[in-house]
Protein backbone atom coordinates (compact mmCIF):
# COMPACT_ATOMS: atom_id res chain seq x y z
CA UNK A 1 0.00 0.00 0.00
CA UNK A 2 1.28 3.47 -0.89
CA UNK A 3 2.24 5.60 2.12
CA UNK A 4 -0.20 8.30 3.23
CA UNK A 5 -0.84 10.72 6.09
CA UNK A 6 -2.83 8.82 8.75
CA UNK A 7 -6.44 9.98 9.23
CA UNK A 8 -6.24 12.45 6.35
CA UNK A 9 -8.74 12.39 3.50
CA UNK A 10 -7.42 12.40 -0.05
CA UNK A 11 -9.20 14.77 -2.44
CA UNK A 12 -8.83 16.21 -5.90
CA UNK A 13 -9.59 19.93 -6.10
CA UNK A 14 -9.78 22.06 -9.24
CA UNK A 15 -7.77 25.27 -8.82
CA UNK A 16 -7.52 26.61 -12.39
CA UNK A 17 -8.64 25.76 -15.91
CA UNK A 18 -7.20 22.33 -16.65
CA UNK A 19 -5.42 22.05 -13.28
CA UNK A 20 -6.58 19.83 -10.43
CA UNK A 21 -4.47 19.27 -7.35
CA UNK A 22 -4.14 16.12 -5.28
CA UNK A 23 -4.71 17.14 -1.66
CA UNK A 24 -4.67 15.49 1.76
CA UNK A 25 -6.88 17.21 4.35
CA UNK A 26 -7.24 16.44 8.04
CA UNK A 27 -8.05 17.88 11.45
CA UNK A 28 -10.27 20.78 12.46
CA UNK A 29 -9.68 24.38 13.46
CA UNK A 30 -7.92 27.36 11.95
CA UNK A 31 -6.71 26.41 8.45
CA UNK A 32 -3.04 25.81 7.69
CA UNK A 33 -1.74 24.97 4.21
CA UNK A 34 1.56 23.07 3.96
CA UNK A 35 3.50 23.12 0.67
CA UNK A 36 6.16 20.51 -0.05
CA UNK A 37 9.60 20.84 -1.63
CA UNK A 38 11.85 19.00 -4.09
CA UNK A 39 12.19 16.10 -4.76
CA UNK A 40 9.13 15.27 -2.70
CA UNK A 41 5.34 15.31 -2.49
CA UNK A 42 2.86 16.27 0.21
CA UNK A 43 4.00 13.14 2.08
CA UNK A 44 6.99 15.09 3.45
CA UNK A 45 4.56 16.73 5.91
CA UNK A 46 3.15 13.43 7.21
CA UNK A 47 4.46 13.79 10.78
CA UNK A 48 4.00 17.56 11.12
CA UNK A 49 0.53 17.45 9.57
CA UNK A 50 -0.66 14.70 11.90
CA UNK A 51 0.63 16.69 14.90
CA UNK A 52 -0.94 20.01 13.85
CA UNK A 53 -4.24 18.39 12.91
CA UNK A 54 -4.98 18.18 16.64
CA UNK A 55 -5.98 21.86 16.55
CA UNK A 56 -5.95 22.95 12.91
CA UNK A 57 -7.50 22.06 9.59
CA UNK A 58 -4.33 21.01 7.76
CA UNK A 59 -4.27 21.08 3.96
CA UNK A 60 -1.38 19.34 2.18
CA UNK A 61 -1.44 19.51 -1.62
CA UNK A 62 0.92 18.17 -4.20
CA UNK A 63 2.04 21.30 -6.05
CA UNK A 64 1.05 21.52 -9.70
CA UNK A 65 3.56 19.50 -11.65
CA UNK A 66 4.38 17.22 -8.72
CA UNK A 67 3.03 14.01 -7.23
CA UNK A 68 -0.50 13.13 -8.29
CA UNK A 69 -1.46 16.71 -9.19
CA UNK A 70 -1.96 17.77 -12.80
CA UNK A 71 1.08 18.66 -14.89
CA UNK A 72 0.06 21.23 -17.50
CA UNK A 73 2.25 22.14 -20.43
CA UNK A 74 4.35 25.28 -20.15
CA UNK A 75 4.48 26.91 -23.59
CA UNK A 76 5.36 30.42 -22.43
CA UNK A 77 7.32 29.89 -19.21
CA UNK A 78 4.55 31.02 -16.83
CA UNK A 79 2.67 27.80 -16.01
CA UNK A 80 5.12 27.03 -13.19
CA UNK A 81 5.89 30.58 -12.15
CA UNK A 82 5.48 30.99 -8.43
CA UNK A 83 2.79 33.59 -9.01
CA UNK A 84 0.74 30.97 -10.83
CA UNK A 85 1.39 28.33 -8.17
CA UNK A 86 0.57 30.82 -5.41
CA UNK A 87 -2.76 31.48 -7.12
CA UNK A 88 -3.34 27.71 -7.08
CA UNK A 89 -2.82 27.75 -3.31
CA UNK A 90 -5.31 30.54 -2.70
CA UNK A 91 -7.86 28.89 -5.02
CA UNK A 92 -7.38 25.59 -3.20
CA UNK A 93 -8.03 27.12 0.20
CA UNK A 94 -11.11 28.92 -1.09
CA UNK A 95 -12.47 25.76 -2.70
CA UNK A 96 -12.21 24.12 0.72
CA UNK A 97 -14.04 27.03 2.35
CA UNK A 98 -11.17 29.17 3.68
CA UNK A 99 -10.76 32.79 2.59
CA UNK A 100 -7.89 33.30 5.05
CA UNK A 101 -5.30 30.76 6.10
CA UNK A 102 -1.80 30.30 7.48
CA UNK A 103 0.79 29.02 5.03
CA UNK A 104 4.06 27.12 5.42
CA UNK A 105 6.34 25.89 2.68
CA UNK A 106 9.57 23.96 2.41
CA UNK A 107 12.13 24.38 -0.38
CA UNK A 108 10.18 24.89 -3.65
CA UNK A 109 6.97 25.13 -1.66
CA UNK A 110 8.53 27.92 0.41
CA UNK A 111 9.11 29.94 -2.77
CA UNK A 112 5.44 29.47 -3.65
CA UNK A 113 4.48 30.48 -0.12
CA UNK A 114 6.71 33.57 -0.30
CA UNK A 115 5.03 34.66 -3.53
CA UNK A 116 1.57 33.98 -2.06
CA UNK A 117 2.44 36.21 0.89
CA UNK A 118 3.42 39.06 -1.43
CA UNK A 119 0.57 38.63 -3.91
CA UNK A 120 -2.25 37.73 -1.49
CA UNK A 121 -1.62 39.48 1.85
CA UNK A 122 -5.33 39.59 2.65
CA UNK A 123 -5.53 35.79 2.40
CA UNK A 124 -2.28 34.68 4.10
CA UNK A 125 -2.42 35.35 7.85
CA UNK A 126 0.95 33.84 8.83
CA UNK A 127 3.86 32.65 6.71
CA UNK A 128 6.64 30.11 7.36
CA UNK A 129 9.47 29.37 4.94
CA UNK A 130 11.77 26.39 5.54
CA UNK A 131 15.36 26.25 4.27
CA UNK A 132 15.33 28.63 1.31
CA UNK A 133 16.27 32.15 0.39
CA UNK A 134 13.95 34.30 -1.73
CA UNK A 135 14.74 33.79 -5.40
CA UNK A 136 16.63 37.05 -5.98
CA UNK A 137 18.80 36.51 -2.92
CA UNK A 138 19.40 32.86 -3.83
CA UNK A 139 20.86 33.74 -7.22
CA UNK A 140 22.98 36.52 -5.72
CA UNK A 141 24.41 34.09 -3.15
CA UNK A 142 25.35 31.45 -5.72
CA UNK A 143 28.81 32.50 -6.92
CA UNK A 144 32.25 31.01 -7.32
CA UNK A 145 33.09 27.41 -6.59
CA UNK A 146 30.69 27.29 -3.64
CA UNK A 147 27.84 27.48 -6.18
CA UNK A 148 28.60 23.87 -7.17
CA UNK A 149 26.23 22.78 -4.39
CA UNK A 150 23.42 24.23 -6.51
CA UNK A 151 24.38 22.64 -9.82
CA UNK A 152 20.80 21.48 -10.36
CA UNK A 153 19.59 25.10 -10.36
CA UNK A 154 21.76 25.86 -13.37
CA UNK A 155 21.03 22.60 -15.15
CA UNK A 156 17.26 23.04 -14.96
CA UNK A 157 17.48 26.72 -15.90
CA UNK A 158 18.54 25.75 -19.42
CA UNK A 159 16.09 25.94 -22.36
CA UNK A 160 13.67 23.02 -22.80
CA UNK A 161 15.18 19.83 -24.18
CA UNK A 162 18.59 18.98 -22.81
CA UNK A 163 17.86 19.13 -19.05
CA UNK A 164 14.82 16.87 -19.41
CA UNK A 165 16.75 14.40 -21.56
CA UNK A 166 19.73 14.22 -19.22
CA UNK A 167 17.58 13.75 -16.12
CA UNK A 168 15.35 11.15 -17.77
CA UNK A 169 18.48 9.15 -18.62
CA UNK A 170 19.22 8.58 -14.93
CA UNK A 171 16.14 9.78 -13.08
CA UNK A 172 16.50 7.70 -9.91
CA UNK A 173 20.17 8.56 -9.61
CA UNK A 174 19.44 12.27 -10.11
CA UNK A 175 16.55 12.62 -7.69
CA UNK A 176 18.00 10.10 -5.27
CA UNK A 177 21.19 12.15 -5.07
CA UNK A 178 19.34 14.97 -3.33
CA UNK A 179 17.48 12.65 -0.98
CA UNK A 180 20.87 11.26 0.07
CA UNK A 181 23.02 14.38 0.06
CA UNK A 182 20.54 16.64 1.86
CA UNK A 183 19.43 14.20 4.56
CA UNK A 184 21.13 14.33 7.94
CA UNK A 185 19.31 11.21 9.17
CA UNK A 186 18.64 8.68 6.37
CA UNK A 187 16.14 6.85 8.58
CA UNK A 188 13.89 9.91 8.41
CA UNK A 189 12.93 8.94 4.85
CA UNK A 190 12.06 5.22 5.01
CA UNK A 191 12.22 2.98 1.97
CA UNK A 192 8.52 3.16 1.09
CA UNK A 193 8.47 6.96 1.24
CA UNK A 194 11.70 7.22 -0.74
CA UNK A 195 10.22 4.92 -3.40
CA UNK A 196 7.09 7.07 -3.55
CA UNK A 197 9.19 10.21 -4.06
CA UNK A 198 11.27 8.61 -6.80
CA UNK A 199 8.19 7.23 -8.57
CA UNK A 200 6.52 10.65 -8.46
CA UNK A 201 9.58 12.49 -9.73
CA UNK A 202 10.26 10.01 -12.50
CA UNK A 203 6.74 10.68 -13.79
CA UNK A 204 7.09 14.47 -13.57
CA UNK A 205 10.45 15.38 -15.11
CA UNK A 206 9.20 18.03 -17.60
CA UNK A 207 7.09 19.84 -15.00
CA UNK A 208 9.75 19.71 -12.28
CA UNK A 209 12.27 21.18 -14.71
CA UNK A 210 9.71 23.83 -15.70
CA UNK A 211 9.30 24.77 -12.04
CA UNK A 212 13.04 25.31 -11.68
CA UNK A 213 13.32 27.04 -15.05
CA UNK A 214 10.70 29.56 -13.89
CA UNK A 215 12.96 30.47 -10.99
CA UNK A 216 15.58 31.63 -13.48
CA UNK A 217 12.98 33.49 -15.52
CA UNK A 218 9.55 34.80 -14.62
CA UNK A 219 10.10 34.43 -10.86
CA UNK A 220 13.11 36.74 -11.01
CA UNK A 221 11.06 39.30 -12.91
CA UNK A 222 8.26 39.23 -10.34
CA UNK A 223 10.58 39.37 -7.32
CA UNK A 224 12.61 42.23 -8.79
CA UNK A 225 9.43 44.20 -9.43
CA UNK A 226 8.40 43.78 -5.80
CA UNK A 227 11.84 44.77 -4.56
CA UNK A 228 11.86 47.85 -6.80
CA UNK A 229 8.40 48.83 -5.53
CA UNK A 230 9.39 48.29 -1.89
CA UNK A 231 6.75 45.61 -1.38
CA UNK A 232 7.24 43.50 1.73
CA UNK A 233 5.47 40.71 3.57
CA UNK A 234 2.81 42.16 5.86
CA UNK A 235 2.08 39.12 8.01
CA UNK A 236 4.13 37.49 10.80
CA UNK A 237 6.89 35.44 9.19
CA UNK A 238 8.99 32.56 10.54
CA UNK A 239 12.05 31.20 8.74
CA UNK A 240 13.79 27.97 9.72
CA UNK A 241 17.08 27.57 7.93
CA UNK A 242 20.31 25.63 7.96
CA UNK A 243 23.44 27.76 8.21
CA UNK A 244 24.11 27.88 4.48
CA UNK A 245 25.28 31.44 4.91
CA UNK A 246 28.41 30.29 6.73
CA UNK A 247 29.45 28.29 3.65
CA UNK A 248 28.25 30.66 0.94
CA UNK A 249 29.09 33.96 2.62
CA UNK A 250 25.79 35.70 3.31
CA UNK A 251 23.72 36.81 6.31
CA UNK A 252 20.49 34.85 5.91
CA UNK A 253 18.61 36.73 8.58
CA UNK A 254 19.46 40.10 7.06
CA UNK A 255 18.34 38.95 3.62
CA UNK A 256 15.00 37.75 4.98
CA UNK A 257 14.51 40.83 7.16
CA UNK A 258 14.61 43.01 4.05
CA UNK A 259 11.43 41.26 2.92
CA UNK A 260 9.75 40.57 6.28
CA UNK A 261 9.55 43.30 8.95
CA UNK A 262 7.79 40.95 11.42
CA UNK A 263 10.35 38.13 11.28
CA UNK A 264 11.54 35.37 13.55
CA UNK A 265 14.56 33.74 11.89
CA UNK A 266 15.98 30.56 13.38
CA UNK A 267 19.16 28.78 12.31
CA UNK A 268 18.85 25.01 12.80
CA UNK A 269 21.02 21.91 12.35
CA UNK A 270 18.30 19.42 11.46
CA UNK A 271 19.24 18.76 7.83
CA UNK A 272 17.39 20.05 4.79
CA UNK A 273 14.42 17.70 5.09
CA UNK A 274 13.60 19.10 8.50
CA UNK A 275 9.89 18.28 8.53
CA UNK A 276 10.90 14.62 8.38
CA UNK A 277 14.08 14.81 10.44
CA UNK A 278 12.79 17.06 13.24
CA UNK A 279 8.97 16.99 12.96
CA UNK A 280 8.26 17.82 16.62
CA UNK A 281 10.51 20.86 16.47
CA UNK A 282 9.02 22.04 13.17
CA UNK A 283 5.47 21.61 14.48
CA UNK A 284 6.39 23.56 17.62
CA UNK A 285 7.89 26.37 15.53
CA UNK A 286 4.73 26.56 13.43
CA UNK A 287 2.57 26.72 16.56
CA UNK A 288 4.74 29.57 17.85
CA UNK A 289 4.23 31.41 14.58
CA UNK A 290 0.48 30.92 14.67
CA UNK A 291 0.37 32.33 18.19
CA UNK A 292 1.91 35.65 17.08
Amino acid sequence: MAPSIPNFEQQRVKVADGVTLNVAVGGAGRPLVLLHGFPQTHLMWRHVAADLAADHTVICPDLRGYGASDKPADPDGTAYGKRTMAADTVALARALGHERFALAGHDRGALVAFRAGLDHPSAVTHLACLDVLPTLDMWAAMRGTTAAVGFHLYLMAQPPGLPEQLIAGAADAFFGHFLDAWTGDPAAIPADVRAAYLDACRAAIPSIVADYRASAGIDVTHDQADRDAGNRLRMPVAVLQQDWGAALGYDARALWAAWAPDLVHTTVDWGHFMAEEAPKEVAAALRELLAR
